[in-house]
């Protein structure tokens, strides 16, 4: 039997049918919504993470398999496995890695698939390379390939590099998608925690045509005095 099957048959002994029902409605999953469609088993986070060293010498073959599954936290365990071999890694496997997220992309499908790999897979492979792929997936069609650009530069404010989430700020700074104006957000709250002045100078240029969630992101750590300032400045 395949190593992809050995996860399936684990992750479906510890679904939870109450738990599926819930995550179906918080993740979208109606018609319309950025989830549509989407299957869950029932398994909390902390719960998969548990499995991931019974499963971590997993060949990427069988992960790419567990990739493919229509059910959410089978998709989300092959990430988790991914970001594991990843770090423990050599330049080879890495490069490996890699390739299979950016030809896979397509089935990191929600948010907290996007935020719990790409910066830890797609951020760190780029970190010592050319980053024009970030600038290239943030000018899809794809909501999820927007999303890996920007939050990808995570792994580059936590080791103090903060010029292309701030350009990237800027290129998505006028996307229609909700989930977009909160990871651009979130990522200049990021940089603010570690460079106060770099945010704000990026805030005074472009506040007054951010969306106004972005925005709200970006300036949650400031003084109150600078938030109102600020979200004044957005209205403008």
């Amino acid at each position: 039997m395949s190593a992809a099957s050995d996860i399936r048959r684990r992750l479906a002994a510890l679904a939870d049918p109450a738990v599926a029902e819930h995550s179906r409605r918080f993740f979208k999953t109606g018609r319309g919504e950025y989830g549509e469609g989407d299957r869950f088993l029932g398994i909390r986070v902390p719960v998969l993470r548990k499995e991931i060293g019974r499963f971590a010498p997993t060949p990427l073959g069988d992960i790419g398999q567990v990739l493919d599954s229509p059910f959410h936290e089978e998709r989300l365990f092959a990430l988790l496995l991914l970001v594991r071999l990843f770090g423990k890694g050599g330049e080879p496997e890495r490069r490996a890695i890699y390739d299979l997220y950016l030809a896979r992309r397509s089935r990191v499908n929600n948010w907290d698939l996007v935020d719990s790999s790409a910066p830890h897979i797609v951020g760190a492979w780029l970190e010592a390379r050319d980053r024009r792929p970030l600038y290239e997936l943030a000018e899809s069609g794809s909501l999820w390939d927007r999303r890996i650009a920007i939050v990808s530069t995570f792994h580059f404010i936590r080791r103090g590099s903060f010029d292309d989430t701030l350009q990237l700020s800027f290129v998505l700074k006028n996307d229609r998608e909700d989930l977009i104006h909160k990871a651009v957000g979130w990522m200049l709250r990021e940089v603010g925690k570690r460079d106060p002045d770099a945010a704000r100078a990026f805030l005074r240029r472009h506040a007054s045509g951010m969306p106004r969630t972005m925005l709200r992101y970006a300036i949650e750590r400031f003084p109150g005095e600078e938030r109102k300032a600020f979200l004044l400045a957005g209205r403008s």
